[in-house]
């Protein structure tokens, strides 16, 4: 049964990192690359894209609707209701519904750029066609899938798996004694998850393999799984680096700008991809916006109409009053200072950069 395999790029680092990683490491696969095109995207995105290619071979770029800007029709349909992070119709118009239509009825693995250093899930698809793995994680599978494997009405099942594949021996005997341990309000999920992993992860990976195998999921309809024994773990370090060694570079709307308030000095960027007036940005972030691309400012207020705005309580031509920026700025300077004495990074990509995401944007 043909399984698909396809990884999306957002235009971030961490799935350009991720699509570069597998297409180097996993050739064997034949990744479909994808970019949910948006219209509303930075020039910088579109030029990471680009380099992209040259080095992935093709990247398909999908849109919602072709001939205009897809943001504009679905907000003329919404009556001018500007997207918030209560009302996502953005994600769901213009990426989720757009990526369901790509992939279709087919069985298909997706590969999501989320990282060892992070503490999220990111999208699970409710369509079971699509099973989500997390190649940069000690964990590669979804939440979902750890919570069936591991759920006690399977843990028959499951001791019998490992008794096959495990040896003889110690490693047979302390994996044996945490499966037959039941999950329990002192022995939880991620903590029966790291017990196991702690032993042997390629042990572990091979073990939910074979239970998949008893499963609708698409993993479990491959003849064979790659993934199963990698051990990669990689952080935000190693992503920037994985960058800049394959000639892709990193996204250029990260580089630190240094700006000056009041004597004392900053610097700002935009701390993750995304639409230009993506409403999960920082303050900070759109006074970036303001400085450094003056007319999708412009065109971000244009959008502010009958009461809606993007930051709630505040509209854009208020933000951007000197004494405001002022404010925003140095509350950002306090906040590297802070960072400097704590020995944290002090750029904006340590400071927001996982702090709130949207987990639909990484297609």
């Amino acid at each position: 049964m043909k399984v698909r395999h396809i990884l999306g790029i957002s235009g971030g680092k961490d799935s350009a990192a991720l699509a570069v990683y597998m297409k180097q490491k996993y050739p064997e696969l034949g990744i479909e690359f994808y970019n949910s095109d948006t219209g509303c995207e930075l020039s910088e995105t579109e030029r990471l894209i680009e380099k992209l290619q040259s080095v992935l071979g093709n990247v398909k770029r999908l849109r919602a609707i072709e001939g205009r800007n897809p943001f504009e029709f679905f907000l003329e349909k919404t009556g001018n209701f500007l997207p918030s992070p209560q009302q996502r119709w953005c994600t769901l118009r213009m990426k989720l519904e757009v990526f369901e239509k790509f992939v279709g009825n087919d069985l298909a693995v997706s590969y999501v750029g989320i990282r060892g250093d992070e503490d999220r899930d990111g999208y699970i698809s409710t369509k079971p066609n699509i099973q989500a793995i997390f190649p940069f994680r000690r964990n590669i599978w979804s939440l979902d899938v750890i919570n069936k494997f591991l759920n006690n009405d399977n843990m028959k099942q499951v001791v019998d798996i490992f008794e096959k594949l495990c040896s003889p021996g110690r490693l047979k005997y302390d994996v044996t004694g945490i499966v037959k341990t039941p999950i329990s309000k002192g022995f939880y999920y991620s903590k029966k998850l790291n017990a196991l992993l702690d032993l042997d992860i390629k042990l572990f990976n091979h073990a939910v393999f074979e239970f998949l195998k008893t499963t609708d999921y698409p993993v479990g309809k491959l003849d064979n799984f790659p993934l199963l024994d990698n051990t990669d773990v990689l952080v935000k370090k190693d992503i920037f680096d994985l960058l800049r060694k394959s000639g892709v570079g990193v996204p250029s709307y990260y580089d630190e700008i240094p700006f000056e308030v009041d004597g004392q000095v900053g610097t700002y960027c935009r701390s993750r991809s995304g639409c230009y007036f993506c409403f999960f940005q920082q303050k900070i972030e759109w006074i970036w916006l303001y400085e450094q691309h003056p007319d999708l400012y412009k065109k971000a207020m244009a959008y502010e109409k009958n009461g809606y705005t993007w930051n709630q309580g505040e509209t854009l031509a208020d933000l951007i009053k000197p004494e405001r920026i002022r404010q925003i700025k140095l509350d950002v300077i306090k906040k590297q200072n802070a960072n400097r004495k704590q020995n944290k990074g002090s750029n904006l990509v340590d400071i927001f950069g996982d702090d709130i995401l949207c987990t639909n944007c990484f297609i």
